[in-house]
């Protein structure tokens, strides 16, 4: 395999709403892996609510005209004098957590998800909507042969910020978990919670999401502000709708814990004590996910592999894809593959 001398790529030019179509499609030169770099030609490239935060302006910019996505499969191009267990040809995974420091306090407890000096794939860095793109070695994934690329692509963050949430939210085993929102990450942690045994409640305003749920074993799914049939030993919050917080508290029994699954969430408000947090109900965020998270859940969905729900698209039409995900157009995830 050969690296590509340009790469047509789509970029953030000027945030807005995603119907205003805030991407613009470009080509631009390919430089030469850096001495840590694999320079990765793309399979597929999953679309997650964050490449909408950051196109919409929900997240501020961190690299000027830079191309979303973070959820890449593809295969080694070439790669730098340093890198190590990387070969050309080898099948790799390019996720959201693109480096850290290494040194801080937080990288040498294991917790360098919370590194202040992280750096994330498709936000500090360009990302993978496009034709091909670079990454650090140390924070890629060997990733298997078998399964289409497009349904590898939403593991590498719907998949593993899911998989974040449910350690977070520390759902007893065989225990009652309730999941507001059912997009892209949602329904492939449901389905892991159900592989560990857990009953699964899905609340959620779709109501072809909520057929989704059901066809993928949930034991109920309701409207997203309706109470679950069963107070709830802990719940996911995937919406970024902070309106979802204090039923999703409410509907907790005692010792509960709703872990906040995103990177952006809209203002809570005002939570009552006695209703919402006595009991020792918890409230938490999820922030990122560390290496250590990735391989424990890829190598856990080895064994029970989930059904992705795919949507795809072809790379030229991100900026549909985008704003269909804003409009709630899709069911599952969405996924850009090579035109």
């Amino acid at each position: 395999m050969s690296q590509p001398q340009s790469t047509t790529a789509w970029v953030v030019d000027h945030p807005g709403p995603a119907a205003s179509r805030p991407l613009t499609l470009v080509e631009r030169p390919v430089p030469a892996p850096g001495p840590a770099e694999l320079m990765v030609g793309v399979d597929a490239c999953g679309v997650c609510r964050t490449d909408l935060h950051l196109a919409e302006g929900d997240l501020p910019p961190r690299l000027p005209r830079c191309t979303p996505g973070h959820e890449v499969v593809g295969r080694v191009l070439a790669s730098g004098s340093g890198v190590h267990g990387f070969a050309v040809g080898d099948r790799v995974g390019v996720a959201w957590l693109a480096g850290t420091c290494g040194d801080c306090r937080y990288c040498r407890a294991g917790h360098e998800n919370l590194c202040p000096l992280s750096r994330y794939t498709g936000w500090d860095l360009h990302g993978g909507y496009a034709r091909c793109t670079a990454a650090d070695f140390r924070y890629a994934y060997h990733l298997p042969e078998g399964p289409p690329a497009e349904e590898l692509a939403p593991l590498l963050c719907a998949g593993l910020i899911g998989y974040r949430a449910l350690q977070r939210a520390e759902l007893p085993p065989g225990g009652r978990l309730g999941v507001y929102g059912f997009g892209a990450s949602a329904h492939l942690t449901a389905q892991l919670a159900i592989a560990r045994g857990a009953t699964v409640h899905v609340l959620t305003r779709s109501e072809s999401a909520r057929r989704l749920a059901l066809e993928l074993g949930a034991a109920s799914a309701r409207g997203a502000y309706d109470a679950p049939p069963e107070p709830l030993d802990a719940a996911i919050l995937f919406a970024p709708v902070g309106d979802l917080v204090p039923p999703a508290l409410a509907a907790l029994a005692r010792g509960g814990t709703l872990a906040v699954a995103g990177i952006h969430l809209s203002e809570i408000p005002a939570l009552d004590y006695q209703r919402h947090l006595f009991q020792e109900r918890t409230l938490r965020s999820v922030t990122a996910n560390t290496r250590a998270d990735g391989r424990a859940y890829l190598g856990e969905i080895a064994a029970h592999p989930p059904t992705v729900r795919v949507e795809r698209y072809p790379l030229t039409a991100a900026d549909a894809a985008l704003a269909d995900l804003a409009a709630d157009r899709i069911t599952g995830v969405a996924v850009l593959l090579p035109d």
